[in-house]
């Protein structure tokens, strides 16, 4: 399967998405920036990924991710982090949200599972009333110490001023 074939707009996703619950599959969903993809990221989607059938990733839009993190980020634009994220083998599906949260996107695609890092709580998981009312599972995820794309910019920035 190519890489951009598995990048789709909200309503494709929906109907894919759809399709996969047609056919009995359980699909887990996530959502982040992923800016500067690192090891981090990888092993949560692939533990992610093991939590169902098939794993959706929605990905904050470049607008979105400069209102989170500020004007320097997104350091990837959000076509190259989708292409970089659809390459991997674990992920079935990547999708944009532009919102300040993913619940409409949620609500939209009905996943089976929701899965944040573990820097949350269920409690404090976005979309977790909705999947839990609909039968789902909210599970977070314990991450790896040490890795975040914020330490990795400053990393970077502090190496850079020592030039």
């Amino acid at each position: 399967m190519k890489t951009a074939s598995k990048i789709k707009d909200r309503k494709a996703a929906s109907s894919q998405v759809a399709s996969w619950h047609t056919q009995g599959l359980s699909v887990v969903f996530t959502n982040g920036c992923f800016d500067i993809l690192h090891l981090g990221h990888v092993d949560y989607l692939e533990r992610a990924r093991q939590l169902g059938d098939k794993l959706v990733v929605a990905l904050n839009t470049d607008a979105s991710v400069q209102r989170l993190k500020g004007p320097e980020r997104p350091i990837v634009n959000e076509a190259s982090r989708a292409r970089v994220m659809a390459a991997l083998g674990f992920v079935d599906l990547v999708v944009f949200f532009d919102e300040e949260t993913p619940k409409e996107l949620i609500e939209a695609l009905q996943p089976d599972i929701l899965v944040k890092g573990g820097d949350y709580t269920v409690e404090t998981i976005v979309g977790a009333d909705f999947v839990l009312k609909h039968g789902g599972k909210v599970i977070p995820l314990p991450l790896i110490d040490g890795y975040s794309t914020t330490t990795f910019v400053n990393k970077i920035k502090l190496n850079d001023k020592n030039l």
